[in-house]
């Protein structure tokens, strides 16, 4: 069923607005707020994860659990998907970039500086660094809007696709310093291992024995960052040169999203040839 369910996702992601309509985050965030700037639990940031992360999935487990057992886990197939659905990332990713990669083209690099703020919340020095960073912004984006969800998902179910997603939302949410903190370090455990598989990914359908010289250095790094090493991964496996005003730089980011389309194509026929092995 898992396999069914990413198929879905997908198809659903890219020809229906359903997605933008079971994303709501409002109402989570607001409690997030709340409890954030409550007096009794302003000094326990662990307690504020546990009520808004811990409680729902469990809730979502027990609902399983009653559901999987009824009509060969066919009730249990549209909360699989919904769930799956939700737990992807935000907004669009490739329609985000449409003013910049426009500005970019034209080689108005103040347009393009003032769009990556107001669209990307991206800052730079210089154009070369502008174009660095909206690079780096499109391959993280890319992992933890899609990767590490079909990964967890797809690894253990939609308990663990759910606590990523909420985990990123109270990262990139949250107000009490050290709730961010916590979510960010419990982010950063579920990251280590898919942002790895990703990076071997690219190996396979970019530049292996550039990716190889990287993971040989960073593999067991704990502590570099997965938006660091999906970035430093991306940009040698794609053999991404440097940037450059005008069209030349446009082509850098589209080949990036080749080769994010490649990896995802790759995930996806491991998943169907995992899901047919007796």
């Amino acid at each position: 069923m898992s396999f069914l369910v990413l198929l879905l996702a997908v198809w659903i992601e890219k020809f229906s607005a359903l997605r933008h309509r079971i994303q709501r985050d409002g109402g989570w965030v607001r409690e997030l707020h709340k409890l954030e700037s409550s007096p009794r639990l302003i000094n326990h940031p662990w307690w504020v994860l546990v009520i808004l992360v811990l409680l729902p999935v469990a809730l979502l487990g027990l609902l399983l659990v009653v559901l999987e057992p009824v009509a060969y886990g066919l009730l249990a197939l549209p909360v699989h998907l919904l769930v799956v659905i939700y737990s992807l990332g935000r907004g669009d990713l490739q329609g985000g970039l449409g003013p910049f990669r426009d500005a970019w083209r034209r080689e108005d690099l103040q347009a393009a500086a003032h769009v990556a703020k107001r669209d990307l919340d991206i800052c730079a020095d210089s154009g070369e660094q502008l174009l660095e960073r909206v690079q780096g912004h499109l391959l993280w984006q890319a992992y933890q809007s899609f990767f590490a969800v079909i990964f967890w998902y797809f690894l253990l179910g939609p308990v663990a696709a759910l606590s990523y997603r909420l985990l990123a939302l109270a990262e990139t949410h949250g107000k009490n310093p050290v709730v961010v903190e916590c979510a960010t370090q419990l982010r950063h455990a579920f990251d280590w291992v898919p942002v790895r598989l990703l990076a071997a990914s690219f190996a396979l359908v970019g530049n292996f024995v550039a990716v190889s010289r990287v993971m040989l250095h960073e593999l067991l790094n704990w502590n570099i960052s997965a938006a660091q090493l999906i970035e430093r991964i991306g940009l040698v496996a794609g053999e991404i040169p440097a940037p450059v005003a005008g069209p030349d730089g446009i082509n850098n980011l589209d080949r990036l999203w080749e080769l994010l389309l490649r990896a995802a194509v790759l995930w996806y026929a491991g998943f169907a040839l995992w899901t047919v092995l007796p």
